[in-house]
């Protein structure tokens, strides 16, 4: 059975379409208007096996926290919408992912309880006009909309475009890990609902 869901979000700063599909190595296209968070998002669904067909267009005059933070809150909407009634997935994922000299770690519990930590190296530069700071208002968001507990931990690392693609090529496929379907048809909870 197809999991995917269709999430449209409109505010005043920005305007979102977007369409998620799990369990697949097609692409899909991705237009926010920024291109290092293309770039990431692109990495985060090729490792997370997700196709995801997004427009979002964002008051970029401003900056693109709001871009970036709607874009979490409706990626992660979609998320919990496509997994369903969770039945057979895996739940819990790991990954810890080297991209040259930078490795991260990333602990994903489908857990129906949005949570979001981050430990390891400030990120409060700039990669080109990207403001490293989005890469956690961008995960804060999509777990907290996706009902997840989302653990990240950069680990080490030099290069900042080394360091952001290894987190979300680590989240993409921690998050795979736990939302596959295992052998089992029960739901993975003592509670019998996630």
């Amino acid at each position: 059975m197809e999991r995917s869901a269709h999430i449209e979000r409109k505010t005043k700063e920005t305007d979102i379409a977007l369409k998620l599909l799990l369990d697949t190595t097609q692409s899909g296209n991705i237009d926010t208007g920024i291109g290092f968070f293309n770039h990431m998002l692109t990495l985060f669904a090729a490792f997370g096996r997700m196709s995801i067909e997004l427009y979002a267009k964002g008051d970029l005059d401003v900056d693109a926290h709001h871009t970036i933070e709607d874009t979490g809150i409706c990626l992660g909407k979609a998320f919990q919408k496509a997994l369903g009634d969770k039945q057979g997935i895996m739940r819990f994922g790991q990954a810890i992912v080297p991209m040259d000299e930078a490795c991260s770690s990333v602990i994903v519990d489908i857990s129906g309880r949005g949570y979001f930590v981050y430990k390891g190296e400030k990120l409060t530069g700039l990669i080109h006009t990207y403001s490293e700071e989005l890469t956690l208002e961008f995960f804060k968001a999509f777990a907290l909309n996706a009902q997840i507990t989302l653990h990240i931990q950069q680990l080490y690392g030099d290069n900042r475009h080394h360091i952001h693609e290894s987190i979300f090529k680590a989240a993409g496929l921690a998050l795979y890990r736990a939302y596959a379907i295992g052998n089992s048809s029960i739901i993975p909870s003592t509670k019998g609902v996630l």
